[in-house]
Parts: C-alpha cells; structure tokens; sequence
C-alpha cells in the first residue's frame, strides 16, 4: 500500500506547496472572468473547484490545472443576456433565467467534449505544428498580460445616457499606483531572487505571503481580493459547499426550443475548452519531458463540465497561467491538481476573510513572471532562421490569439501550414522518361501523388505523341488520397481512348483495390510485381480492410 501511494504522489511536498500557491493565483482570475460573463463570482469559483477537481483526478494529463477559464466565460455572455430576455417573455416571467440557460449550456458543452474524448479526436492535437504552438503559448503571455495591466484600476458603477447601468475603469495615479508597481516588483523580486538563495521554499508562495504580511503589518492602503470583487459588483468569497442545483430541473424548458438556444454556444465553449486544454498539455509535455493522454483529458473536461453544471457552475478547462505557475512550482503529479481544488474550496468555506486580505499586487506579481517565463523569448532568435512561411503562421496565430480568440487563432495557423504543405510537396512531383528495346514509353515516377500535386502529374504525360505501348511506373512515388486515385483512371481513360495500350505498375495493395473496385478493367491495366510498395492510402481506411488476396473479382 505504501508502494502504491509512492508511486501515486512520488513529489508529495511540492505538489502540495504548488497546489496552494495555484488556488491563491486562481482567484482574481476566475473573479475577473465572472465579471466578463457576468455570473456570480461564487459560480465561477464554484465551477473551478470541480472541474479542477476532476480533471486532476481523471484527466490524461498530470500537472495540469484546469478551472472556469476566461476563453470559454466570453461565449457564454451573449447567451446570458439573451436567456435572461427569453425568461421575462416567458407566460411566467422568470428572473436570471440565463443563469440556468448557462448551466445546461455547460452540460451540453461536457458532453460534446466527452464524445470527442470517446471517438479519439484528442489525437488530432498532434496535427498542431510547432510554429503554431509557439504563436499559441506568444498570444496566450499577451492576452494575460493585458488581462494583469487592467488590474491596475479600479471599477465603479455608473448609469449610462440610456439608463443603463455599466462599470467604467479608471486607472490608479500618484502614491497608489507607485505602491502597487513596488509591491510587484516586490514579488517579482522574491521569485526571481529566491530560488538562487534555496530551493527548500516555493518561490510563488513565499512571494505571495511576504508581500501580504507587509501590506498587513503596515497597513497600507491598496487593492486586495476583498475590495476588487466589491468593485465587481460582488458581495465577498464565503459561499456554500456546491450541491446539485434543483431550481435547474424545474425552471428549465427541456425541449427542441432550449436545445436550439444553447446548441451552438455549447459547442463552441466545447471546442475552445479542448483546444486550450489539448495545446496546454502539449505545452507541459514539453515543459516535463512526458507525455499525457488527449482523449482522455478530453473525456476528463466533459466529465468537469457535466457536474460542474449540475451543480451551478460555470463551465472551463485547462489554464495556462496556472499550469504554467504549477509546473515553475514544481508541480508534477495528480496531487497538485487534487490540492489546488480542495484549497480553493477551503478559502471559500472557511478562510474567506484571509484570502480577500491577499494584495492583488501580489498576485499580479506571480502572474507576470509567468507571462515571462511562458512567453517563447526565442521566437524573435528564429524568426529569420525558420522558413518565411513557418515566420508567417508564427505571427499570425499570435496576433489572432489577442485579437480575435484562441481556437480561430490554432485553426487558421494549422489551415495556413497544411496549405504551404501541400503546395511545397505539390512541386516535388517528377518524371523520368525513357524508351525501352520493344518500344514501350516508360514514365518513372517520383514524389507524392495527392490533390495538390494532381495538375503537375498530369502536365508530364504527351498521349497523343507516346508511342502505342506506355507504362507508368509509381516505385518511387506514393498514391496519398483518392484525387491521386480519380487522376490514375483519367489517364487511362485518355491513353485508352487514342487507342495506346498503357499499363501500371508498383501500386500498392490498396491502390489497386479501389482501382479494381472502380472498373474490372484495371486488372488488365495494372502489372502486379513482387516488389510492389506495402504502403497504405490514408484516406479511407475502410476501404480495404483484407489483404489483396482475400478480394475476388
């Protein structure tokens, strides 16, 4: 049994240190993205706890912290604003009816995530190429750079011209803005400094506390958690132990009309939530020299979001930020996930009055020495060593990242490099040409045969002028999909159609399958060798399942 828990919690002390340091640091960031969503702060907390919860647990990947993230709270806040409209339209008016809108939304949300964990699309992470990776991690240290400038304000409700009430921002001046920039620099001095001296403390940690105990002891007068979730709007961190929230099942119209609303929210939220979880895994695998599970953290984040929703929170998934704090904190295993749950939920039970004496200083603090020690430093080194194109996708997924959203970002980078992909090894198409004793026209052909490179290996063919017998030869070529394959038969229709025999040779077993399939006649075109490629297409699979000697014809 002792063995067992060795090998479960083998770094025991550092998780535990880095977990508590994470849930301090987790606060105002989840506080801050309730305010964006604008959902009770508790919700959001609430939502943290159990999905950070289960997917230390259950998730693929060890290390990873994940919680109520602000790339998945910004799709749900026109959804809010809308579903509490639709609830006062409703023959009983219902008041915050959104709320609830939001609970369902975020169950649909983990159960879209869990059937992408089941049928495997976690694997797809491995598509990502590294340019796009590091245009991630780039885009991702900005926008929380950004998000940690802001805490530099203070936010006060006003009533608009149209009678509206909205937060307006204004930014600190004079003493207090210079005491906030000393305290950071403060704890940033702590982290940097102290791992130099001894690697006994947790650097984060040790940070934090210091710069509290003097914002304390000298009682100064500066932004801490307490005063920034009033400013929110919010009444303070104590809350309840989170329970299955029933007023979900009786208040909420379970029909086509709801499934409708919440539908395309849930599936964005779902895909936003994956792909940040999935690329952050990525970012420890290499942070740790490991490597976890996509489709399991996949079904682990539906699993979060599922209860989470039940039980009125908000939905989330894997954070940078706080992965990043962990791992730099010497988090490595389950139980810094597992500690950083429980001690977020303790600081909402019990310790409320503590936390919201925390400086957000001190914390800004921690978070900006994760934005250095996060943010590729070497991409501006590389950018005029690595291919213009790779320069291109780089920069580009970073600037989308800030300003527009993270999955549109990682789509467009892996669009733009399958592209350049594609098009590079379109030109390696080749053809070497020469004419045998007898006469036959022998065409050798070298390179990738797929879509792209279709028109090129068409261009290398005269059917008019060949001679009466012709052969191909794809020994050194390779059929990828089934635009290579529609390309074959044309042009055997085309030498057949002058009336030129024309023969093939080398194609693979799976090849000549699908050309079989498609007309009988190939199986007097194609020339079988003893030496033909054992390659298979990777289009569809399923298409040829046996061996070649099993299918009859």
């Amino acid at each position: 049994m002792t063995e067992f828990i060795r090998k479960i919690v083998p770094n025991a002390k550092d998780d535990v240190l880095a977990g508590i340091t994470v849930s301090l640091a987790m606060i105002p960031e989840v506080v801050a993205f309730a305010f964006v969503a604008q959902i009770d702060p508790l919700m959001a907390l609430s939502g943290a706890f159990i999905i950070g919860l289960i997917t230390a647990i259950f998730g693929g990947r060890p290390g990873l912290i994940s919680g109520a993230a602000g790339a998945v709270a910004v799709i749900f806040v026109s959804m809010i604003a809308d579903g509490h409209t639709k609830g006062m339209l409703m023959d009983t008016p219902i008041e915050n009816m959104g709320f609830f809108y939001l609970m369902a939304c975020v169950v649909l949300m983990g159960i879209i995530q869990i059937f992408a964990g089941v049928f495997k699309l976690g694997r797809f992470v491995r598509l990502i190429p590294h340019p796009v990776m590091m245009g991630f991690v780039n885009g991702l240290s900005i926008v929380i750079f950004m998000a940690q400038v802001k805490m530099f304000s203070h936010k006060s409700l006003k009533v608009s011209d149209a009678g509206v009430n909205e937060y307006v921002s204004t930014y600190m001046q004079g003493s207090e803005l210079y005491t906030m920039i000393g305290l950071v620099l403060l704890t940033m001095g702590i982290i940097w400094g102290l791992p130099k001296i001894t690697k006994k403390l947790p650097a984060a940690l040790t940070a934090i506390l210091v710069t509290s105990l003097i914002v304390i002891g000298f009682n100064m007068d500066v932004s801490t958690v307490g005063s920034y979730i009033v400013e929110g709007g919010g009444t303070g961190l104590k809350g309840e132990f989170p329970t299955p929230n029933m007023e979900l099942w009786e208040k909420l119209p379970f029909n086509l009309d709801t499934l409708k609303f919440i539908a395309l929210p849930a599936f964005l939220a779902a895909s936003v939530g994956l792909i940040e979880s999935l690329m952050t895994m990525n970012l420890v695998d290499e942070l740790t020299e490991t490597r976890g599970n996509g489709n399991r953290e996949c079904v682990a984040q539906g699993a979060g979001n599922i209860v989470s929703g039940l039980f009125g929170g908000t939905g989330g998934c894997g954070m940078i930020g706080q992965t990043v704090i962990n791992i730099n904190a010497g988090g490595r295993g389950r139980l810094s996930g597992i500690m950083m749950a429980v001690t977020l939920l303790s600081f909402i039970l019990f310790a409320d009055k503590l936390i919201e004496m925390v400086p957000i200083a001190a914390l800004v603090g921690v978070m900006f020495m994760m934005v250095v020690e996060t943010f590729a430093w070497s991409s501006f080194r590389i950018l005029k060593k690595i291919p213009m194109s790779d320069a291109v996708v780089l920069i580009t997924v970073s600037l989308v990242t800030v300003f527009v959203d993270l999955a549109v970002a990682v789509f467009i980078g892996v669009i733009i490099s399958a592209l350049v992909f594609a098009w590079e090894n379109a030109k390696k198409i080749r053809a070497r040409k020469r004419i045998r004793e007898d006469g036959t026209k022998v065409y050798e052909i070298w390179g990738p045969l797929f879509f792209g490179s279709i028109q090129a290996f068409n261009e290398k063919f005269d059917v008019k002028n060949d001679p009466e017998k012709v052969e191909i030869d794809f020994v050194e070529s390779r059929i990828s999909d089934h635009s290579a394959l529609e390309a074959i038969f044309n042009l055997v229709e085309k030498y057949e159609s002058e009336g030129k025999q024309i023969r093939l040779k080398h194609l693979s077993d799976d090849c000549k399958v699908l050309l079989y399939k498609s007309s009988p006649k190939f199986r007097e075109v194609v020339v079988e060798a003893i030496d033909d490629p054992r390659y298979h297409l990777a289009a569809n699979p399923e298409d040829f399942p046996k061996p070649l000697s099993e299918y009859k014809f």
